[in-house]
């Protein structure tokens, strides 16, 4: 079985590579649930999966490792009648690639409460152009609407925009009609967030308030931030009143300096988004929304296909800050 495999010295160096392992590294002894075995057909890069191919301590607790939060495959193995032989099937986030082993694999050992099978409008590749990127991107869009905010509130902000997590997020909001601000530090890429339907787009430095007055301009209906830090202290003063800031990222900063103007005053609500945990129920709700009636058109144009053997020039790529969209790894 070819996969990425991560391991670590007894003097704690940290080292990767493309290397064939035994399938029976994949058995389970764990009987608590019924396990389904998938040929894994392609992954996806997230910035997650580049911390556990380097090893960071946050993600990977155990080595060897291999990295991979998201799959999509067939199953080879049942132990489900729900999951029978030659399903296609997604696996995101739960404990893959964290915990447990991940889909940088040719196959992937799972249990069946991981999987989700895969909509029948959706191919294999579309859903891994998605992935967690996409799954968490929705539910970002998701809450905002579920906090009142609609295209006639005002403008929506996202943050980190070239971004796979807001790279999604923008293709969603511009697909339902929101007037969007883009807010990155790549300054070559603001002509092509203009062309996706951007109406507004924002240097890191443009937007950033360093001051310390507890509420800024009422500007914004909304938020999407996958950056943390002081982008996010921003956000929440430049927030208008019932507004609603969706967080689900930490690359600017896991510190939040900030008051509680913004929610006494002006009544903004600042949702924290989880992926690799989400029940089942609203995590299927979310596939169906992304296979249906928010299916996007321009996946192919954000999407870069990746070989395995790329996968260590990738995660340098995207821990330099130097990705833009969505790779897709081809197992």
């Amino acid at each position: 079985m070819r996969c990425f495999w991560v391991e670590k010295s007894e003097s704690g160096e940290v080292t990767s590579s493309l290397t064939d392992k035994p399938v029976s590294i994949l058995d389970s002894s764990d009987t608590s649930e019924p396990r389904i075995r998938i040929q894994v057909q392609y992954s996806s890069l997230n910035y997650k999966d580049a911390m556990a191919a380097t090893g960071h301590p946050g993600i990977v607790r155990h080595f060897p490792h291999i990295p991979g939060i998201d799959a999509v495959g067939r199953v080879i193995q049942s132990q489900d009648a729900a999951f029978p032989v030659g399903a296609e099937v997604i696996v995101t986030g739960n404990q893959l690639g964290v915990t447990h082993f991940g889909a940088w694999a040719e196959q992937i050992d799972v249990p069946v409460s991981w999987a989700v099978p895969l909509p029948e409008s959706l191919t294999p590749l579309q859903s891994m152009a998605l992935g967690t990127a996409g799954f968490t991107a929705a539910q970002c869009v998701a809450a905002l609407i579920d906090h009142g905010v609609t295209p006639e509130s005002g403008s929506v902000v996202v943050t980190g925009a070239t971004g796979g997590v807001a790279s999604l997020a923008i293709s969603l909001l511009v697909k339902l009609g929101y007037s969007v601000v883009a807010v990155t530090g790549k300054q070559s890429e603001h002509e092509a967030l203009k062309q996706r339907g951007v109406d507004h787009v924002l240097s890191r430095s443009e937007f950033i308030d360093d001051s310390r007055r507890p509420l800024l301009s009422a500007a914004y209906a909304g938020a999407v931030d996958t950056v943390g830090g002081t982008m996010l202290e921003t956000l929440l003063r430049s927030t208008q009143y019932r507004g609603c800031v969706a967080a689900c990222g930490l690359t600017g900063g896991a510190e939040l300096n900030t008051t509680v103007y913004p929610f006494l005053l002006r009544g903004v609500t600042l949702c924290g988004i989880d992926s690799a945990m989400c029940p089942m129920p609203i995590r299927k709700k979310i596939w169906q929304r992304l296979s249906s009636d928010w299916k996007l058109d321009d996946l192919d144009s954000l999407t870069e296909i990746v070989p395995m053997d790329e996968l260590s020039s990738m995660v340098s790529k995207i821990l330099a800050g130097g990705m833009v969209g969505r790779a897709v790894i081809q197992i």
